[in-house]
C-alpha cells in the first residue's frame, strides 16, 4: 500500500512550525508495512487543497491530511474535502454533544463557532478527539482512503491509534518495514559517504539513506520483508559491511546518544570524570548529566570562562596563558589537570577555544578550540578548527570532547 500526508495550514509554510506530525504519522504507517511516498505542505487556500486533493487520490491508495478542522474561517479542510469528494456536509448530534461536552467539562460557555465542526462529509466515520473539539474523519472513495486529523500534535498523536486500528483491519499487512540506524560521529558527512557510497544505491527490499546532523551522520537501513526477523536478517549483512569500513567512527545505534554511550562505558569501567569548560559554557557538563544514574561517574564541572578563574579556581599559571594564550593546549592541559585535582576523579576535560562571533585574531580564528584529556596514565589533547555560527560551534566542541572520552574508553576495555 501507498500512503500520502498532507499537511494543511499556512503556518507550515511560513516556517513558524516544524511539521512533526508528518514525521510521527509517517512513523506510524510502517508499523503497518505502508509506504510513504508523499509529504506535502499546502496553505489554507481552498483552491490549492482542493488541487492536491485531487492528485493525491490519484496516485495514492491512503490519503492523510492533517490540519485546517478548526472552528475558524481559515479552517477549510472539511468543506474542501467535501467539495472534492461530492459528498454533503452532514450535521452530527452526537459529535455536536461531545463539542458540548468538552466545554461544559471546563466550565466555559461554547462559542457558537464550534457548531461547525458537527459537519462532516456523509458517509464518513469520524474519530473521536479525546483532547479537543475537532473530530477527525475517516471516508473510502472508490476504493482509496481519505483520513483527516487535527493539526494540533497533543490531539492528532491519540487519534493514530484509532488510524493504525482501522488500516490494520482494512488492509491486512502482508509486509513490515523496519530500520536500523548506524551513528557516526568525527567523519563529516562527505567522508562518511565516501566510505558507503555503494551500499547508497542499494535498491529494492532494503536501502540506505544518509543523513547529516549538526554534529554527527546518521546512516539509516530500511528493509521491507514479511516479518520483523526477515527484515532484520536483510538489514543485518548490510550493517556489518557499514560497520567494517566505518570502524570507531560509529559510536552507537537507533536512538543512542554520544552522551549516553560515554556514561554506559564509564559505569562499566568504574571510573569517573569531571570537567573544566570555557567556551562551551558547562554543555558538556549539561549532557553528561543528561543520562540517568550519571551520578555513578559524574563528580563537578567547573565553568572557568575568564582567565581570572581558570588562574584561581583551576590553578592555571598566569604565565602560561600569557605566553600562549587563553586558548592553548597549554591552557586546555592545565585546565583538566587543575579540575582533576580538585575533584579527585579518574579522568577529567579541559576545553578552552573561541565560539565566536568577536574574540578571533590572525594566528587565533573563530571555531578553534583545544580539547584535553588527563587520564590515569597521561594526558593528551587535541586541536580543532570548527565552522559554524556560536551555537554550532559549542556542540560540535562537546561532541568533539565526549568522543575523545569514548575513543579512550573503548581502546582501555580492548586492552
Amino acid at each position: 500500500m501507498q500512503a500520502e500526508i498532507i499537511s494543511v495550514g499556512n503556518e507550515i509554510l511560513l516556517g513558524h512550525i516544524v511539521n512533526t506530525n508528518a514525521t510521527h504519522i509517517s512513523q506510524r504507517l510502517r508499523e503497518l508495512g505502508i509506504e510513504v511516498c508523499y509529504h506535502i505542505s499546502v496553505g489554507d487556500k481552498a483552491k490549492k487543497l482542493s488541487s492536491v486533493l485531487k492528485e493525491a487520490l490519484g496516485r495514492s491508495d491512503i490519503v492523510i491530511t492533517t490540519g485546517g478542522l478548526g472552528p475558524t474561517v481559515d479552517d477549510i479542510t472539511i468543506e474542501t474535502i467535501s467539495k472534492v469528494i461530492k459528498k454533503k456536509l452532514v450535521f452530527k448530534k452526537k459529535i455536536y454533544k461531545k463539542i458540548m461536552d468538552h466545554f461544559d467539562h471546563r466550565k466555559i460557555e461554547m462559542p457558537p463557532i464550534n457548531r461547525r465542526q458537527a459537519y462532516i462529509p456523509g458517509g464518513s466515520k469520524d474519530l473521536a478527539n479525546p483532547v479537543g473539539t475537532a473530530p477527525g474523519v475517516i471516508i473510502e472513495v472508490n476504493g482509496k482512503v481519505l483520513i483527516a486529523l487535527p493539526g494540533v500534535p497533543a490531539e492528532m498523536m491519540p487519534m493514530m491509534a484509532d488510524v493504525i486500528n482501522y488500516l490494520r483491519d482494512r488492509y491486512p499487512s502482508k509486509a513490515t518495514i523496519e530500520s536500523r540506524i548506524i551513528k557516526v560521529v568525527g567523519l563529516p558527512e562527505s567522508a562518511t559517504c565516501e566510505k558507503v557510497q555503494d551500499l547508497l544505491k542499494t535498491e529494492g527490499d532494503v536501502t540506505v539513506g544518509i543523513y547529516p546532523h549538526t554534529a554527527y551522520v546518521d546512516l539509516k537501513i530500511n528493509a521491507k520483508a514479511r516479518d520483523k526477523k526477515a527484515a532484520y536478517r536483510l538489514i543485518d549483512p548490510i550493517e556489518k559491511k557499514i560497520r567494517s569500513r566505518l570502524g570507531n567512527f560509529i559510536f552507537g545505534t537507533n536512538d543512542e546518544t554520544l552522551e549516553g554511550v560515554v556514561g554506559e562505558l564509564l559505569a562499566t569501567a568504574k571510573l569517573t570524570i569531571c570537567v573544566a569548560e570555557s567556551c562551551t559554557g558547562g554543555l558538556i557538563a549539561d549532557r553528561l548529566t543528561n543520562v540517568a544514574g550519571s551520578s555513578k561517574y559524574f563528580t563537578m564541572a567547573y565553568v572557568a570562562y575568564s582567565n581570572r578563574a581558570k588562574i584561581s579556581q583551576l590553578g592555571v599559571a598566569k604565565k602560561a596563558i600569557e605566553r600562549y594564550g587563553a586558548v592553548s593546549s597549554h591552557v586546555a592541559i592545565a585546565m583538566a589537570r587543575g579540575i582533576k585535582r580538585i575533584a579527585k576523579t579518574d579522568l577529567a576535560l579541559g576545553v578552552t577555544g573561541i565560539a565566536g562571533p568577536t574574540g578571533a585574531t590572525k594566528t587565533k580564528p573563530i571555531g578553534l578550540v583545544y580539547i584535553a584529556l588527563s587520564t590515569p596514565a597521561d594526558e593528551t589533547w587535541r586541536r580543532f578548527n570548527f565552522i559554524g555560527d556560536r551555537l554550532t560551534i559549542k556542540l560540535r566542541t562537546s561532541q568533539a570532547a565526549l568522543d575523545m572520552v569514548r575513543r579512550y574508553l573503548k581502546e582501555k576495555s580492548s586492552e
